[in-house]
């Protein structure tokens, strides 16, 4: 590599790092500034939302899988959270330990997820979204049907999430905390996998298969694995869902909230994984303020024309507009996004 193209690479670094540690102090003092309700119901809720999307974004900015079960990963996680620890609906609710469920419930989240994989990793274009779209039917349907394991339609409540020395996670700044420690910890380990020998390999694997086949890599299992470490960022993010509404139902897990995750993942931006968390946040605040100036059941009508107007004037959602503002103020420096 030639001498300008290193200092290159060092400013775009140094300019990424730059906004990495922006963007990280903005975060961190929000709560200090916002109301309790700004902080747990737009703050916290966003980020929950953002990392099941970022779970998406992982299979389809990286490997062109477009999955629709990630939302059922991440339910099946809350429901174990609910029937393994403790809930006020009188079923199950073993009482098990916090240290202790949360691992199971990412264990099993992460294995169904890998079941996914291996199930549409031999497929390609519309026959996985068919696949993992029929997964998460049957699962919502599933959920909704089965009384002896899931409560059937009516679910589980009075689901909280613990007290850790003294602190209470259900409280509006801790539990926002705890939701950017989990986003931030998914985000950079997804930002750094792209970079990794797996994700270099994978990136491969989604733009010529038979290629890296012959280069001695196998495409199934790259996208099993890749499926695999989808389920571990979905279901954590499963776990904070559950206890952010302190209930889960099979309308948590409905088949409008599985497109809505595919919604705020393109409108954000799929090419970068700040899109998720970028597109759930101007979906939270949509969900939460359109009320004032449409009736509920335009809600969708609204996030169809917002998804709409946002990807015809960027494929890349409001990461690429972003980026191309970036490219037009500073035209000889391009680089990522933040």
């Amino acid at each position: 590599m030639s001498d300008a193209s290193s200092k290159l690479m060092d400013q775009l670094h140094t300019q990424v790092g730059v906004k990495h540690a922006a963007l990280g102090i903005t975060l961190l003092i929000y709560p200090l500034v916002a109301s309790d309700f700004f902080t747990f119901q737009i703050g916290g809720y966003s980020l929950i939302l953002g990392t099941i999307a970022l779970s998406l974004m992982m299979l389809v900015g990286y490997g062109g899988i477009v999955s629709l079960a990630q939302l059922s990963v991440a339910g099946l996680a809350g429901y174990l959270v609910a029937i393994l620890g403790e809930n006020t609906s009188g079923v199950h609710g073993f009482g098990w330990p916090w240290w202790v469920v949360v691992p199971t419930a990412i264990a099993a989240a992460t294995f169904f997820s890998g079941i996914i994989g291996a199930v549409a990793a031999r497929t390609d274009g519309i026959y996985t979204i068919m696949i993992t779209l029929a997964i998460s039917v049957v699962f919502f349907y599933f959920t909704r049907q089965n009384y002896e394991i899931f409560n059937g339609f009516t679910g589980f409540s009075g689901i909280k999430p613990p007290v850790i020395f003294g602190v209470d996670l259900i409280a509006p700044v801790p539990f926002y905390y705890l939701c950017l420690a989990v986003a931030a910890s998914c985000y950079f380990a997804v930002l750094y996998g792209k970079r990794s020998t797996f994700g270099l390999a994978f990136q491969g694997v989604r733009d010529n298969a038979r290629r890296m086949e012959a280069l001695g890599f196998s495409p199934f299992l790259h996208r099993v694995f890749a499926h695999v470490l989808a389920g571990v960022v979905a279901g954590m993010a499963g776990v904070l869902l559950v206890w952010f509404g302190g209930r889960i139902s099979p309308g948590t897990v409905g088949i409008n909230v599985t497109i809505d995750i595919l919604v705020i993942a393109v409108v954000g931006g799929i090419i970068h994984p700040i899109g998720p968390f970028v597109g759930a946040l101007v979906f939270v605040l949509l969900e939460t303020f359109a009320i004032d100036f449409i009736v509920p059941e335009r809600f969708n009508t609204l996030i169809g024309l917002v998804f709409l107007t946002i990807i015809f004037f960027s494929p890349n959602g409001l990461v690429g507009i972003w980026d191309r503002i970036c490219e037009s103020i500073t035209p000889n420096k391009k680089g990522e996004g933040v």
